[in-house]
């Protein structure tokens, strides 16, 4: 049955279907030996032989979820010659996983691990309007005037973003809410009022709370224990 590259490449577990169109808007990707360009191209992944960097895709059988507590020093990435720790070297499995969207490196907390296109991309498209809630510990006491501050938000890449919800904790604690995706995002909400960021742990994905999972420790769930995200 023929679907579209970019689909195929994105169900059979090779990233996120952003990712796939980059990738083959990269020149990364071949289909019977030809280099494609266009993520609408038409395949069937039983009869054409398709490869990513030059690596044959094989069909899955099945999906697979996971949820992660993922450790500071680990990243969300492929590229093992760039990167020494990576989130994909914690699970030992067959199967070509990858993160639905991205923690940085000094970021520890709640991580979904798959290899089901469909849900990486449902999760992280804008219109879903997931929410992701954060748990930051500052250097200092935060003061009244800072936490509305940060309440009011702060341009980021010419985007203004501006939290769903601010709560302090404790004296230097503080849950933020956010349902934008921006690189560093909620570092630099923190660190406009002067403060610095000492730990910041994802605890919240939609209705999918990271819970007492260890730290550097990953269970398989089933896609009706994710159905919690979209409520």
């Amino acid at each position: 049955m023929k679907n579209r590259l970019s689909k195929i490449l994105a169900s059979n577990g090779v990233a996120s279907r952003r990712k796939c169109e980059e990738l083959i808007f990269g020149g990364k990707v071949t289909v019977n030996g030809e280099v494609i360009l266009k993520p609408q191209h038409m395949v069937d992944i039983s009869k054409d032989n398709i490869s990513v960097d030059g690596n044959k895709i094989q069909k899955v059988e099945g999906k697979v979820y996971y949820i992660l507590n993922k450790p500071r020093g680990f990243v969300c990435s492929h590229d093992k010659e760039r990167f020494k720790n990576i989130v994909i070297d914690l699970f030992p499995t067959k199967y070509r996983l990858f993160t639905v969207g991205r923690l940085d490196k000094d970021t520890t907390g709640l991580v979904l691990v798959t290899n089901d296109g469909h849900l990486s991309h449902k999760v992280i498209h804008p219109s879903s309007e997931v929410q992701k809630e954060y748990l930051v510990k500052t250097n200092l006491d935060i003061l009244p005037e800072q936490l509305e501050k940060i309440s009011q938000g702060v341009s980021i890449d010419r985007c203004f973003v501006k939290p769903q919800k601010v709560v302090k904790v404790r004296k230097n604690t503080l849950k933020i809410t956010l349902k934008e995706g921006k690189k560093h995002e909620v570092r630099k909400l923190v660190e406009q009022t002067g403060q610095q960021v000492q730990e910041l742990q994802r605890i919240r994905i939609g209705n999918l709370r990271l819970g007492n999972l260890e730290i550097g420790h990953y269970k398989e769930v089933s896609l009706q224990d994710l159905d919690p995200i979209f409520e």
